[in-house]
């Protein structure tokens, strides 16, 4: 596929956009605000020079967290413009920083919409987070002469065979991208396979961001609220997991047990509410929780935003969630930062090295199904042995790979007129 097919595909789709917001703002209202940044339109300008950061979503936007400030620290004459695509994401990024950056929609990536997004903004530099392959954007900036960095960039093996389809068009979106600063030396090398040049090995930041000072206080308020009983948490599921998740707590012989269920994303909160509901389960909600729970209530649904910090604080052990179905899984580095144990599904693709590090360290356990999960937590919450060697091996490896915002603006700093 050349750019041009690729423009014309994306012109076809256009027009459609606008009700996909809208289908999507009838589960999550946020959808329907700032609609005119989606096509390029924006209503102020910073007045200092901008470094633009793209962080599509949540994790993204949590990730970048140390590399934001570390970036306000070394270049306070700039102004640091933060892009996302998701409601959650610019919200975690007002959440994180307040008015001290400035948050917008990137728009869709038609060549009008990124021309009047790079002229409105015109930034020093651009950095796009993980695995943000935007063609016409990269083409934007090479013709403007803008650096434009992929950095935290992870390249799955099935994210790569996706891409290796569209060979030519990857390759010279890759070539003109500036620099990329890879996780590992196995994403670097998928990248060069695909015809990647500056490829450098900076490590993940997610191994750089820090619990913030509430956290621990946070989470020993929320314990209080739960008795002297053990809590499992299972952390940032997706749909279909939280049946499985329910299946294999059945099974479980541990008195008094409390389970905490945090969907990962926000418009899913009421459908987990349905589920428990059908399921005959005791249940009750973060949001509404202002008094110690009853000793009947069974499990807790995490239905806030930005506490992921305090829910780790809280809990025995966690299951990372996105992993025990084929989604990639999400971010474990957060919850052995706390210190906790983790036990994690078979499909953790998206965070390949940390998961088999983390289980080479003894921070966390892979479990194959529902049945493995069962075991798994009957072990862990029975042996209080094993368990401490695990939260030990949890904080050790946390703090085993970090460094690498110090490496990314070193990058950064070359390029930055």
């Amino acid at each position: 596929m050349s750019r041009f097919f690729y423009s014309l595909l994306l012109y076809v789709l256009l027009p459609f956009t606008p009700l996909k917001l809208l289908w999507r703002g009838m589960r999550q209202p946020e959808y329907r605000q700032h609609l005119a940044e989606r096509y390029g339109f924006y209503a102020t300008k910073p007045q200092q020079p901008v470094i633009w950061l793209h962080c599509v979503s949540l994790g993204e936007t949590r990730a970048a967290a140390p590399l934001v400030q570390a970036l306000m620290t070394q270049y306070p004459q700039h102004r640091i413009l933060l892009t996302h695509a998701t409601p959650t994401g610019r919200e975690a990024g007002e959440q994180l920083f307040g008015d001290r950056v400035d948050r917008v929609y990137l728009p869709y990536d038609t060549p009008d919409a990124v021309a009047r997004f790079l002229n409105h903004f015109r930034p020093a530099i651009g950095l796009l987070l993980e695995t943000e392959l935007w063609f016409n954007l990269i083409a934007g900036c090479k013709v403007r002469d803008i650096p434009l960095l992929l950095v935290n960039a992870r390249l799955s093996e099935h994210s790569a065979r996706g891409y290796g389809k569209v060979a030519n068009l990857t390759r010279q979106g890759l070539q003109d991208l500036t620099a990329i600063a890879a996780q590992t030396e196995q994403d670097a090398a998928r990248f060069r396979q695909l015809g990647a040049a500056q490829v450098t090995v900076c490590g993940n930041l997610k191994f750089d961001v820090q619990p913030p000072a509430s956290a621990n206080s946070a989470g020993v308020a929320l314990r209080a609220l739960f008795g002297e009983r053990p809590v499992f948490l299972a952390a940032s599921t997706r749909d279909g997991e939280e049946s499985l998740i329910l299946d294999a707590l059945r099974q479980l012989q541990i008195p008094g047990l409390l389970t905490v269920i945090v969907p990962r994303h926000p418009q899913r909160f009421d459908d987990v509410a349905v589920l428990l509901q059908k399921r005959g389960l005791r249940f009750a909600r973060k949001s509404s929780l202002v008094a110690p729970l009853p000793a009947d209530v069974e499990v807790l649904l995490g239905d806030s935003m930005g506490e992921m910090f305090t829910y780790y604080a809280a809990c025995d052990l966690a299951f990372i969630g996105g992993s025990l179905l084929p989604l990639g899984g999400q971010n474990l580095i957060e919850a052995c930062a706390m210190g906790k144990p983790v036990l994690i599904g078979p499909h953790t693709f998206n965070f390949e090295q940390a998961s088999e590090q983390a289980i080479a360290h003894g921070a966390g356990l892979r479990v194959m199904n529902p049945g493995e999960l069962t075991q798994a937590l009957q072990k862990l919450l029975s042996n209080q042995t094993m368990y401490q060697r695990m939260s030990v091996a949890a904080q050790n490896f946390s703090q085993s790979a970090t460094g690498a915002t110090g490496r990314i603006v070193a990058l950064i700093d070359t390029y930055v007129k």
